[in-house]
């Protein structure tokens, strides 16, 4: 049976398109995401692109498409001031010493040395991986089992050296008199389509933040950097240039084409509203240069922007929240998840405490009203409850990711199910059952049932820069094919919720495994 059909909006045309990949039998999709840049803790914003990029991508294997997903998590060459200012991971480092020397660094990441880039590096890539399982991001699951999923530019520096060198012999890239190497946006006329720019409209720091030095010595003040000689650059490499670093804009075009590639294209390519410009304009250009193809993605999916309480999130204004700030508070990683992708991807989000405490009430139900169905469904040989309202719900997310259209199918099949009431809670556990949090939320992904794949952290391991523990031990997780489809609308296991007191809501599910003396599952 062929896939089913999806409609999906391209930034590239600005229009909703019928989804048709480049795979001549119609089946496999080449996704790739514009991940996390590891100098830091992701907050709810950063999620919000990744898990409408996770959405996106489970709605396509929900319409029966098999989806090869990669995401880059960036550990050099991304600028404070695009191609200038400084390396972001020198900024980590700097902000690690100087708590270091004040004696404000938590105990547990006192044996990182903060002139380390690697082990810096290494330490926020282990958080994010944590918080990104936790809310159920597949791709992140899947590197679990296969690492090369989630790459870092520090491991294809070679292959952006050759990009840098194939750009040089078609003429598109040149040394400028401080000795960086740099793209001649006049070499590729369609640059600043994706975004609706044209060169001629493109002036002085029209590709972002860029001091009057640097833009002195380009040909073009839009021209974009390849590779920066810098013999005192915290992270440097060898090079026909000098020895210094890659610009940012080479890592994904390089990885994309590595790891996804077919004959220099790939079908979707993700991120924030703010990699439109430069970041994925530069690809493109650079990309098709070297490749000579008619495009890079063929879709370009974008996912606008968070605020918070009607405000921009900032530190200054302490509304920047990660998921174990929220998690604190008493909300489940699968309420989260619900309340960063239930707006549209392509309208600006607000979150709010009131919306959070609401996702946490929806998730809930659906958890009781499993248990309810299930109970039902083990009384009848006949097909679920919820089975044919399965079609509509997937027709919603398969029109360009109509979450609200789908959560409206569902409740709407809900209420016309009946479901008894579910047994009351005498005794709500103090620990949520991993396992249950992590099926809800990502909805459909379940992980092997021997045990849970991944433990709450807690606040004092979340807030500050404390060493995230340790990933578990775990089976190959099994990544169901639906997105958002709660699993009741089949057969799945029993799942109970409560409400406590003290908290914004905690939802307590059933434990898998009894607790020992010491608490621990």
């Amino acid at each position: 049976m062929p896939p089913m059909a999806v409609r999906l909006h391209n930034t590239l045309t600005g229009c909703v398109e019928d989804f048709v990949p480049l795979d001549p039998a119609g089946r496999r999709v080449a996704f790739y995401s514009c991940g996390p840049t590891v100098y830091d803790f992701a907050h709810i914003g950063n999620f919000r692109s990744f898990l409408n990029a996770d959405l996106l991508r489970r709605t396509l294997e929900l319409a029966g498409y098999q989806v090869e997903h990669v995401m880059n998590m960036t550990d050099v060459g991304h600028m404070t001031e695009d191609d200038a200012g400084e390396d972001r991971m020198e900024v980590a480092s700097r902000r690690l010493l100087e708590a270091k020397k004040s004696g404000t660094l938590p105990p547990e990441v006192r044996d990182i040395d903060p002139g380390d880039p690697y082990a810096i590096a290494d330490y926020y890539v282990r958080a994010f991986l944590d918080d990104a399982r936790k809310l159920g991001l597949s791709v992140a699951i899947e590197a679990q089992q296969r690492p090369e999923l989630m790459p870092r530019p520090t491991q294809y520096i070679e292959p952006m050296i050759e990009l840098v060198k194939t750009l040089f012999d078609k003429g598109c890239a040149y040394a400028a008199a401080d000795g960086a190497v740099y793209f001649d946006v006049r070499s590729f006329p369609e640059y600043g389509r994706l975004s609706g720019n044209t060169i001629d409209q493109l002036r002085e720091a029209a590709g972002g933040r860029v001091d009057t030095k640097t833009q002195a010595v380009k040909k073009h003040p839009a021209d974009f950097l390849l590779w920066k000689p810098d013999a005192r650059h915290i992270m440097r490499w060898p090079s026909p240039w000098g020895e210094g670093y890659p610009g940012w804009h080479l890592e994904c075009s390089v990885m994309a084409q590595s790891l996804l590639g077919r004959d220099g294209m790939i079908d979707i390519h993700s991120g924030g509203e703010d990699n439109i410009f430069p970041h994925h304009e530069c690809e493109i250009a650079q990309t098709r240069c070297a490749s000579g193809e008619r495009f890079f993605a063929r879709y370009w999916f974008h996912t606008r922007h968070l605020t918070v309480e009607g405000g921009k999130m900032s530190k200054s204004k302490a509304n920047f929240y990660t998921l174990g700030d929220l998690q604190t508070r008493g909300a489940s990683a699968a309420a989260i998840r619900l309340e960063l992708t239930k707006t549209h991807y392509r309208s600006n989000a607000n979150f709010t405490f009131q919306g959070l405490r609401d996702s946490q009430r929806l998730v809930d139900r659906w958890s009781r009203l499993e248990d309810a169905l299930q109970t039902e469904q083990a009384k009848s040989d006949g097909e679920a409850p919820l089975h044919e309202a399965l079609q509509q719900f997937r027709a919603a997310l398969s029109d360009d990711l109509n979450v609200a259209g789908a959560i409206g199918r569902a409740s709407a099949a809900m209420r016309s199910a009946s479901a008894p009431a579910p047994a009351p809670i005498s005794r709500p556990s103090s620990r949520r059952c991993a396992q249950c949090s992590e099926h809800w939320a990502s909805w459909t992904w379940t992980a092997s049932p021997t045990r849970p794949t991944s433990m709450g952290r807690s606040s004092t391991q979340r807030s500050g820069s404390a060493t995230p523990p340790a990933l578990p031990r775990t089976g190959k997780p099994r990544i169901e094919s639906a997105m958002s489809w709660p699993r009741w609308a089949s057969r799945s296991r029993t799942v109970r919720t409560g409400q406590r007191g003290g908290g914004l809501l905690e939802k307590e599910a059933m434990s898998h495994e009894p607790l020992g003396k010491s608490g621990r599952r």
